[in-house]
């Protein structure tokens, strides 16, 4: 009996709502027809050729001939007018980090702020290169709470990378005690760096940098 009941329940409802709801499926058919076809016939053409159109920059780049990198040649796009011309693709996105590292080797710090801040990217790897460059950026320009959060930024970002995150977080400890003077802060760090990465390099200067506060782990 509740079974009946149900099943004209629901086929009144559809008699009821069914140009509406045909009218729904319809409309999201079509939003993910046009989103395919926006990314097949647009976006992927886009990219490509923005990635080839990238590379005479980075070549630049690479060589350390950072005014052609930035400005360009004449003839091929330097990173700040690609990422003017190219604005939404992931070519422009990689230009911003570029910009900026050429920015912070010339030492125009507010610059390389500006287009380190732009960029983001699901490689772990690069982006915790890029809060270090931050980091750098935010600590010429004598702004150094701005400087230790992304140096941390930096170090906690991809903590299974065994290669950068010690040297990262070290920096931010070493920032932290020598720059900032804050001890407390920096015997945390220390003491992190050791925990987490004991046969690093960084380990062993951040037992030295300990013994100097004069704190000694358990380890000890």
């Amino acid at each position: 009996m509740e079974t009946t009941q149900s099943t004209n329940t629901v086929a009144k409802l559809w008699n009821q709502y069914s140009k509406q709801l045909s009218l729904a499926a319809l409309i999201i058919i079509g939003l993910v027809a046009a989103w395919y076809a926006y990314q097949e016939f647009y976006q992927l053409p886009r990219e490509k050729k923005a990635s080839e159109a990238l590379f005479r920059a980075e070549d630049y780049y690479r060589k350390d001939s950072l005014a052609l990198a930035l400005n360009g040649d004449g003839q091929n796009l330097g990173f700040i007018k690609f990422i003017e011309k190219h604005s939404g693709t992931q070519a422009a996105n990689l230009a911003c980090f570029y910009a900026g590292s050429c920015y912070l080797k010339i030492g125009d710090n507010a610059k390389a702020i500006t287009y380190l801040e732009k960029f983001s990217t699901d490689s772990k790897i690069t982006q915790a290169r890029a809060f270090k460059l931050l980091g750098d950026a935010y600590a010429d320009s004598g702004k150094n709470k701005e400087a230790l959060e992304n140096y941390k930024k930096a170090g906690y970002h991809f903590e299974k990378d065994e290669v950068n995150s010690p040297e990262y977080l070290f920096m931010a400890a070493y920032f932290a005690d020598q720059v900032m003077k804050n001890n407390t802060e920096a015997v945390t760090l220390y003491e992190e760096i050791r925990a987490k990465y004991p046969r690093s390099q960084q380990s062993f200067d951040a037992e030295k940098n300990l013994a100097r506060l004069g704190i000694y782990s358990s380890k000890d």
